[in-house]
């Protein structure tokens, strides 16, 4: 074995006396013991730092005992002879940037970058300037996919860049305060401060579904999974606030779940019917209408989905349509998901109305005529029920024309209405009265709770209304098909709509609102059906109500009990929450799994203390998501769900980033919920996120059999021939499809963060396309040899500056003559324009792609500068720091590792590299001011017949005028040169770039 010693030298601050390392010396061939030399005082601002290199692989047990571990475990490493050094361990620079360099400086920036994220996450205060970033958090199924990496390194990259930023923004601030130098770097660096959390999705079928697969408990399997996937979020270098970590099973989370539904409860918005839903008779539980795909399956299971009649908890979403369909005006920066949130909503022309339903003894009305004075003498027939039993059943219904509701002659309920199929008091009478393929009219009358009108209810002959309607109210006046239906059945109505001669329409024979044009009539009688809570809230005929009830155990309980006395109540506060009982085995199989915990479902009454039982549904995860953005802001909170005053600093979110299957449902949930908790008080801000990046999928290419549709593995194909085709036989279909381990078309992360690294996965991610549009991940064509190739580019940059430095000559730019300070000039400009660029496409757009081919602009014309420049100039020096910093939030340990080979570069020019640290502590580039100034003259490149022939120096104010400009070059000698007895047929004056295009006859 031989042992070596190097000396590194570390920078220290000048003045200090500094001493020599222990040197260790130790030859295996004498058999001689280690020892150490004495010490050696060196003078200067450097000390050299020992470090201890192995040539052959030893175990430490075979070392002398004279050796004490505590003494040598700082510099001791056991290395192959292949092992190159890391600049920032050993202060010597590697000349290339080799995988065994970049998994070195991966090791040893990882933790560095980690700590330094957590103390900033220490230094977390609500009188700070804030920026909110949030990815959607995953359901913890114990393995990220690519999707994953993409959503995440999207969203740590924006991260670290407002960060930064934020240390610009305030370092420009602190030129005013008048302080000294170390009291402005504390100010600015704990000013501004970024929120970028990470939670669990953690309820819902599959953590089920796999438990009963494996006869394990759902929160054992859930835990362990979130250890997991903790552990590979950590090796991918992401800086999560994980102070602020939320679970969505655990009860100090889901006790808040609870409280809002008791909030909505309360509000009258939750609410529970029987109701004909999907089942999925593979899951066992229900799903919503938007969890069914177009071919009548299961989004999850894939199983065609059935129709059952249960009893169901949802919640009225409905009342809120248009309050959300109204504020996506305030949401500009939505791009193209505010399409599919109006369309989801559709169009809020009419509302919902409530009515009592009786039976009547005696199928009698009494027409009572009433007569009324207006132009002309009418009739106007009001129906009023003799008698009738009130069944206890209220019925809500939907009116296209709110401002005639007084014109009503019946309700109309479809054949497949659960009140004809459930065990309601009124079916009998409705099935007796039913006939197939007609209009029937029914014994059982309808008051409206607005109106006070009674009408006959009607089982319609149609399979299905508008939408998703399933009851409405039939108005004659209103449409032909109404009228139709009413004269059929021998139906009387009022007249409720009169013409004026100057063609306005006004409101008769409907109480207090006649005389009222339509539309004032239409905004006064609904927001009265509000006002006295039995409708009226705008809504669509597509839209119904939020189901969430679920008939499995993994989720959150619904906080209520029924009670035989006292009907449904809800769980007092003081008594959240209902925590999920432990059950010894799942099956997955028939009704709820809770109603088999007794001890847990038999209960007493909240109000009368009698005997209860629980609610066994619990709640889909939808609720669970829908507000966990707000318990970001307070996660530790033991008292309510979160501060207001916490709520509203960090709110809206700055930026939300999410795949695209999530850009209807979830946050047309999580935008409800936002609305109803700032009608509660809750919060001040209504919708919660102000800006949205909708990313896409990353696909992975698939092979299958054409005949069959069977997905093949790589190892099934023969790729000799320019086609593939099976190994087996068969002719075989490329595609490019989401990854799924089915499709054998997956990418394990962490194989290829292994095999490229962390910072090459996370620039190849964001390099290969925009954020909203699928990367198809091909490594041998697309971007990632890109990706590598810049990376090395960058790190010879700083090899160059480092060697050029070392050449001997102290930096002085008088030395730089006319061409090299032309050169400077042009690195000056497109660092300049690069930061520009580059920071409209972090704050603005997202296109990190077009940022990096910006910044691989900027390494080009830095990699072309002559080695006088490398010497002399300050603005190389510049331009070089401002790459690696804007580099640093995309690769965040590459470029932490430049920026230490930058700081201690012989004889920096520029202050910044003097000053040192770290990269991710650096301010963001700003524009100097003097590039922004605009000049009193533009340099016009002139064309003839596409072909340059010179420049001409033209007014700026005139730059845009075509004529002016044609004018102004024919008078310069250039021009009356060159053009001065041509003919021009075309003058082309470029708006976008400094350039004007004759052409001429040649």
């Amino acid at each position: 074995m031989l042992v070596f010693i190097t000396f590194t030298p570390n920078r220290r601050p000048c003045g200090k006396e500094n001493v020599m390392s222990p040197v260790l010396n130790h030859s295996p061939v004498d058999k001689k013991p280690l020892h150490f030399n004495s010490t050696i005082p060196v003078s200067g601002a450097r000390t050299m730092q020992l470090s201890v290199r192995w040539l052959a692989l030893c175990p430490l047990g075979a070392w002398s005992g004279q050796i004490r571990p505590s003494l040598l475990s700082p510099v001791t490493r056991v290395l192959c002879p292949s092992t190159r050094t890391l600049f920032s361990e050993t202060g010597v620079w590697e000349k290339d940037y080799r995988t065994e360099t970049r998994r070195r400086v991966e090791e040893w920036w990882h933790p560095r970058i980690m700590k330094e994220s957590r103390k900033d996450a220490l230094q977390m205060g609500s009188n700070k300037k804030k920026f909110y970033v949030l990815s959607m958090f995953p359901y913890p199924s114990g393995r990220l996919h690519m999707g994953h990496v993409r959503v995440y390194t999207i969203s740590d990259t924006i991260g670290h860049f407002q960060r930064m930023r934020g240390h610009q923004l305030q370092s420009q601030e602190k030129i005013s305060l008048h302080r000294d130098e170390m009291q402005q770097e504390t100010f600015y660096r704990i000013r501004v401060k970024v929120l970028n959390p990470m939670g669990w999705d953690a309820f819902g079928l599959p953590a089920e579904n796999a438990a009963i697969e494996r006869g394990l408990d759902p929160e054992e399997w859930t835990k362990s999974n979130i250890e997991l996937m903790r552990q590979q979020l950590d090796r991918l270098g992401l800086c999560f606030n994980w102070d602020r970590e939320v679970t969505t099973c655990l009860p100090d989370y889901y006790r808040w779940t609870q409280y809002l539904f008791i909030k909505l409860f309360e509000a009258g918005l939750a609410y529970q019917k029987e109701a004909v839903v999907n089942w999925d008779p593979i899951d066992q539980t229900v799903l919503a209408d938007e969890q069914v795909d177009e071919n009548g399956r299961s989004w999850r299971s894939g199983a065609l989905v059935e129709q059952r009649l249960l009893t169901q908890w949802f919640i009225k979403t409905t009342n809120y349509a248009k309050p959300l369909l109204d504020a996506l005006a305030d949401l500009p920066e939505w791009y193209g998901v505010k399409a599919m949130q109006a369309n989801w909503i559709g169009e809020c022309t009419g509302c919902y109305f409530d009515f009592k339903l009786k039976i009547l003894q005696h199928p009698v009305f009494l027409l009572q005529i009433l007569y009324q004075i207006h132009k002309n003498l009418q009739f106007v027939v009001r129906i009023q029920q003799v008698n009738g039993e009130e069944t206890g059943e209220t019925l809500s219904a939907y009116c296209s024309y709110p401002e005639m509701v007084f014109g009503a002659a019946y309700l109309a309920i479809l054949p497949s209405h659960r009140l004809l199929h459930g065990s309601t008091s009124v079916r009998s009478t409705l099935e007796k009265a039913f006939q197939p393929g007609r209009d029937s009219l029914t014994k059982v009358s309808a008051r409206n709770l607005f109106t006070g009108h009674e009408v006959p209810v009607v089982i319609s002959h149609k399979e299905a209304f508008d939408g998703y309607l399933d009851t409405v109210i039939g108005i004659p006046d209103c449409t032909e098909e109404d009228l139709s239906v009413a004269r059929a059945l021998n139906l009387r109505w009022t007249k409720v709509l009169n013409n004026n001669e100057d063609g306005i329409q006004t409101l008769i024979n409907s109480e207090e609102f006649s005389g009222l044009t339509r539309e004032q009539a239409f905004d006064s009688i609904t927001q009265k059906a509000r006002e006295q809570e039995v409708g009226g809230h705008l809504t669509s005929s597509k839209l119904r109500d939020w189901l969430i009830s679920r008939q499995r155990y993994w989720g959150t309980p619904i906080p209520v009990v029924h009670c035989g006395s006292c009907g449904t109540v809800a769980v007092p506060e003081e008594e959240l929450p209902v925590v999920l009982p432990k059950l010894p085995s799942l099956t997955g199989k028939g009704a709820s799994p809770l109603e088999t915990a007794h001890n847990w479902v038999n209960c007493k009454c909240p109000r009368c203390k009698g005997p209860a039982k629980r609610e066994t549904d619990t709640m889909d995860t939808f609720v669970d998501s829908a507000w966990y953005y707000l318990r970001y802001t307070d996660p530790h909170n033991l008292v309510r769900p979160f501060q207001r005053h916490l709520a509203d600093h960090w709110l809206p979110v700055d930026v939300y980033i999410g795949g695209k299957e999530h850009a209807v449902m979830h946050l047309y949930y999580a935008r409800f919920l936002c609305h109803f908790c700032k009608d509660q008080g809750l919060v001040a801000h209504r919708e919660p996120f102000s800006k949205l990046l909708v990313n896409g999928l990353i696909k992975g290419q698939t092979f299958k059999l054409a005949d069959t549709g069977q997905y093949l593995k790589i190892e099934e194909i023969d790729f000799t021939d320019k086609e593939p085709v099976a190994l087996g036989g068969g002719r075989i279909e490329v595609t490019w499809e989401k990854m799924s381990k089915s499709k054998y078309n997956g990418l394990d992360p962490q194989e290829v963060v292994q095999q490229y690294g962390v910072d090459t996965v996370r620039l190849y991610i964001l390099y290969a396309a925009p954020p909203e549009q699928d990367i198809l991940w091909n490594v041998k064509t697309d971007a990632l040899p890109g990706v590598l190739r810049w990376q090395s580019r960058l790190w010879q940059l700083v090899t160059k500056l480092r060697g050029a430095r070392q050449l001997g000559d102290i930096p002085n730019s008088s030395l730089l003559k006319e061409k090299e300070l032309a050169e400077t000039r042009k690195i000056w400009e497109n660092k300049n324009y690069a930061i520009q660029e580059v920071t409209s496409y972090f704050t603005e757009d997202f296109l990190f792609n077009a940022a990096i081919s910006r910044l691989m602009g900027l390494t080009n014309t830095l990699n072309s500068a002559t080695v006088k420049v490398l010497q002399h100039s300050v603005e190389f020096e510049e331009a070089l720091a401002a790459l690696v910093r804007m580099t640093a939030p995309m690769a965040p340990h590459l470029a932490s590792e430049l920026w230490a080979g930058l700081c201690q570069v012989k004889n920096p020019l520029s202050p910044l590299l003097r000053k040192g640290g770290d990269v991710m502590q650096q301010s963001w580039p700003a524009v100097d001011p003097e590039y922004l100034q605009v000049p009193d003259t533009v340099e016009l490149s002139i064309l003839i017949n596409n072909k340059a022939c010179g420049t001409v120096t033209v007014p700026l104010q005139l730059s845009k005028d075509r004529a002016q400009v044609q004018q102004l070059i024919l008078e310069s000698p250039l021009g009356q040169k060159l053009l001065g007895d041509r003919s021009i047929k075309r003058v082309i004056l470029s708006p976008r770039t400094a350039l004007i295009n004759f052409l001429i006859d040649e």
